[in-house]
């Protein structure tokens, strides 16, 4: 076989190995990140409690301006 077709193909081996390699270092490494952060945050912010003292006038008016802002979006 022609020696420039087998550079051409070592070529191409090593960088298609690089481009592996550095793919699968990434997902690694934001595997990890994504577990230290959720391990860093807290799980709930709010208690039980305050989900229980939500006024039910605020529920209302913030379910009032979702359904404006998307019946808004859908009209344009």
């Amino acid at each position: 076989m022609d020696p420039l077709i087998m550079q051409g193909v070592q070529l191409m081996a090593v960088g298609m190995g690089t481009v592996f390699s550095f793919l699968t270092i990434l997902i690694f490494a934001t595997v990890l990140m994504s577990r230290c952060i959720a391990w860093l945050t807290p799980t709930s912010t709010l208690s039980d409690e305050a989900n229980q003292r939500l006024d039910q006038s605020h529920v209302a008016a913030i379910s009032a301006a979702i359904a404006k802002f998307e019946n808004d979006k859908l009209n344009k």
